[in-house]
């Protein structure tokens, strides 16, 4: 799985299953032990959970970066390398 970008002890990572739907546009945030899988579209949280702090930070990130997640996420689905994405800062 493909790491996007990485920023305050934060991962996020996006699967690849070339030419078939995988499941609503979404990746997933891993924080030491915690790993979350968040939607794109809405920004919303669809499984996992992370400490709340970072939990803020990564919807933070995704609503300034959302375009490029969608981006990424069509390269992907379409058998291409994503682009990585700039951290939060």
């Amino acid at each position: 799985m493909p790491e996007l970008a990485r920023f305050f002890g934060i991962a996020i990572r996006m699967f690849a299953e070339p030419h078939s739907r995988h499941n609503r546009p979404h990746f997933h945030a891993y924080y030491q032990g915690y790993v979350a899988v968040y939607a794109i579209d809405r920004i919303e949280l669809l499984a996992g959970s992370l400490p709340r702090p970072q939990q803020r930070m990564v919807e933070a990130w995704t609503e300034i970066h959302s375009g490029e997640l969608v981006n990424d996420w069509e390269r992907l689905q379409g058998g291409q390398p994503p682009f990585r994405i700039d951290p939060l800062r």
